[in-house]
């Protein structure tokens, strides 16, 4: 057993390895930039070596590095009239905190909203009149809050409670409406939404959830960018994937943009609000159109060929994106051409490029990326590399991760498995009940594609991946125990009665969704998708990362399963460091690979 806390190694230099070079090369998020001051932004860099929040004043070009916090700090919001920095302060990743703000030009932070105790975070929305803010809090004791504050009060109001989880949408552009997203129907997987007013009382409902159809959910994309307007971008499932539309909250007139898209499609504003910017993501690509409301007539924007990770539409119309593909390292562009935000320092390495595979699963077609040394030929050692989420999706973009395997001579294969994002809403729902198993499947199906192929030696299969990833590769490991050579399990569920009665409330709602009801309602199903239940199967030596502040997948479930292993002696190997539901800093994620290198070598047979 080791354990870490994050202690900083040497800065990189052209002598270090690419896969580390990968990982120390300065990045940046897509900035965000202030609605009233467009020329102040907000982005996120991990140029000194922890991923923190940066301010920009784009007339000046001054650069300045906000937050300052040892386990780092990403989640942060620009006031609208750029005046200041709202950001999240937890304890060491905990994710359990309070809003803090600091002047945009620098000077000391201060608690943003005095009066509310420290919780989890459920959205934050900011008004323009540089006071009104709206707050969502999540605890285990009183479920989702929702606070306002106003100009001239000093206390919050508390104007919504529930105890299912929901949260804050948006705040309309005047500062009179807020869009809440909730999921009182107690599916935590599709919400419903309600427009209310800055006293709590009621505007409009939207509910797609009602009439026995509980698998259609709702998601708020913002407000129009206008004062007076209510009309609110919603995004929505009705034809089997998401799309979005247009609600006016004030008459209840729903437009639908019916756009001819084949995959998940999301939305955001112009800012005059004459246009959309749409986000289509499929096949593990995406790329951006603009759609003009008045002529319903729809413009693909110019992008490389890769993933849009993020967009947005700027004063003058251009827009910025943040994309990359698995060959590229990420870049923040604008549709006027030319990079838009360089970080200092050398440049990632390149990578190899993703090779598309899709395997006929149980289910349906399963998609799979591939990666593998140039050159190479089979059948290679092979990491299966999970996702987490699980309703997210692996695509074609840059990954420090994958390519360090790569460099070390294997092929990475990456699977879509049912519960995936981008592929329909059936795709995504499927996992339900039998959870975990189904996902497995899927993996499994592809790893005989791998071997019958060529492509994989079937001796030297690694089954790796972190949180819900980190998860399925112990619940993997038990139940397809001659499957696999080695294990890499990071920040997983390990015992998932026990991870449900230590985790933040609303993964408690998730889980009851996922399964159908709480450990005491339907014990059987936890037990079936349990590692814990297989521990004493396992047969490859295995390898577990955890963060011992994580409120996702906490430590303690993860050390009844360590129990396990040490009981009978199974070959395992324990890493801790002092961080939550994985590390900010950029010593510790080199670190953590490392260590998950050295324990495939040792493993593997050569």
């Amino acid at each position: 057993m080791t354990e870490s806390n994050g202690a900083q190694n040497p800065a990189p230099t052209p002598s270090m390895p690419d896969w580390e070079k990968r990982f120390r090369a300065p990045r940046v998020s897509l900035p965000d930039w202030a609605q009233d001051a467009p020329h102040r932004s907000l982005f996120v860099s991990n140029a000194t070596g922890t991923y923190e929040l940066y301010a920009w004043d784009r007339t000046t070009g001054e650069q300045r590095q906000a937050t300052d916090r040892a386990n780092g700090t990403t989640d942060g919001v620009l006031s609208p009239d750029g005046g200041w920095i709202w950001w999240f302060d937890d304890t060491d990743g905990d994710e359990f905190g309070v809003w803090r703000r600091q002047p945009f030009d620098g000077g000391d932070d201060s608690e943003a909203v005095p009066g509310l105790a420290p919780s989890y975070p459920a959205g934050l929305a900011l008004g323009r009149d540089g006071h009104t803010a709206v707050v969502g809090r999540s605890t285990d004791e009183d479920g989702t809050t929702i606070h306002v504050v106003r100009p001239g009060s000093q206390d919050p109001v508390e104007i919504y409670r529930h105890r299912e989880s929901a949260g804050v949408g948006d705040l309309s552009h005047d500062g009179t409406l807020i869009a809440i997203e909730h999921t009182e129907h107690g599916d935590a997987m599709h919400s419903s939404l309600r427009v209310v007013r800055l006293d709590g009382s009621t505007v409009a409902e939207l509910d797609d959830t009602a009439g026995g159809t509980k698998e259609l959910g709702l998601e708020v994309l913002g407000f129009a960018p206008v004062d007076g307007d209510t009309r609110l971008l919603v995004g929505h499932q009705r034809r089997g994937r998401w799309e979005p539309m247009v609600w006016d909250v004030a008459s209840g007139e729903q437009h639908d943009l019916a756009l001819d898209l084949p995959g998940d499609v999301s939305a955001e504003w112009y800012p005059d609000g004459s246009a959309l910017l749409i986000a289509h993501s499929f096949e593990a690509r995406g790329e951006l159109f603009r759609h003009d409301l008045a002529s319903a007539r729809t413009t693909r924007l110019d992008t490389p060929v890769g993933s849009v990770s993020g967009a947005a539409a700027r004063p003058d119309g251009s827009v910025e994106y943040l994309w990359s593909s698995a060959a590229e390292p990420p870049a923040v562009r604008s549709t006027e051409g030319g990079v838009v935000l360089d970080p200092p320092g050398m440049r990632a390495p390149r990578s190899v490029p993703v090779e598309d595979v899709w395997v006929d699963g149980p289910g349906g077609r399963v998609h799979a990326l591939v990666q593998k040394p140039e050159g190479a030929s089979g059948p290679l050692p092979t990491v299966f590399e999970v996702h987490g989420g699980p309703t997210w999706h692996d695509s074609d973009s840059f990954a420090a991760g994958p390519a360090a395997w790569v460099d070390h001579g294997f092929a990475v294969v990456r699977v879509n498995y049912r519960g995936s994002t981008g592929y329909g809403r059936e795709w995504t729902d499927a996992l339900k009940h039998r959870v975990g198993l189904i996902e497995l499947e899927d993996i499994a199906a592809v790893r005989e594609w791998a071997i019958t192929s060529g492509l994989a030696d079937p001796d030297r299969l690694v089954l790796a991946g972190g949180s819900w990833g980190g998860y399925l590769t112990l619940l993997g490991l038990g139940t397809q125990p001659g499957s696999w050579t080695v294990g890499l399990a990071a920040v997983p569920v390990a015992d998932y009665v026990a991870a449900y009665e230590d985790e933040m409330e609303a993964l408690k709602a998730l889980d009851r969704t996922l399964f159908g009801g709480s450990p005491e309602q339907v014990p059987e199903r936890f037990t079936a998708s349990s590692p814990l239940t297989y521990v004493d199967d396992v047969k490859a030596p295995v390898f577990i990362s955890a963060g011992v502040n994580d409120p996702r997948c906490p430590i303690r479930q993860i050390d009844n399963y360590v129990d396990r292993l040490a009981a009978r002696e199974a070959v395992h190997e324990v890493y801790r460091y002092d961080a939550g539901h994985g590390s900010l800093v950029v010593d510790e994620r080199i670190k953590q690979l490392g260590l998950e290198l050295d324990f495939a070598r040792r493993h593997l047979p050569r």
